[in-house]
């Protein structure tokens, strides 16, 4: 359900180096290597290239993200739960990232459900039914990964 990396490589050759001046690729990236493990392939795509190409824009994303990502009113696991229901709700395929983020947040099992049964509630069965198939696949993947799992399970 993740979608396949792209080549840095290629990246580099066509568009240019990382030119960001603010941070180091490896700086940007450790955001999303503490909330998800990992850094997204599509994140990594817009890090490699906007970072090669618009060095700017990127601090200035990477600046909208963090403010909007961590507000002062809820700590990371709500934030995470309520992103992983907005996007469920619009049928973005993001919504497994940030059903990764609150469980590595500390979610449980059923929360992560509730959350689903609200997004039941109000875009119907394919989302419970998508919802439960990434809550399979998260599963699968902590099972294939013990460090990403929670805790608490």
């Amino acid at each position: 359900m993740i979608p396949p990396r792209v080549n840095v490589d290629t990246v580099r050759k066509a568009m240019g180096e990382y030119a960001d001046p603010v941070a180091s690729r490896e700086e940007r990236g450790q955001i999303y290597q503490e909330l998800l493990g990992f850094v997204p392939p599509r994140i990594e795509a817009r890090l490699n290239v906007t970072g090669a190409l618009d060095p700017t824009m990127l601090d200035l994303q990477e600046q909208m993200r963090a403010h909007g990502m961590y507000p002062k009113s809820f700590d990371t696991k709500t934030a995470q739960l309520m992103l992983f229901g907005m996007l469920l709700m619009d049928a973005s395929d993001a919504a497994i990232l940030h059903g990764i983020a609150a469980r590595r947040a500390g979610a449980s099992w059923h929360e992560m459900q509730d959350t689903i049964n609200l997004c039941f509630l109000f875009r119907g069965l394919s989302a419970a039914n998508r919802g439960a198939e990434i809550l399979a696949n998260i599963a699968q993947r902590e099972q294939q990964a013990p460090q990403d799992k929670p805790a608490q399970g």
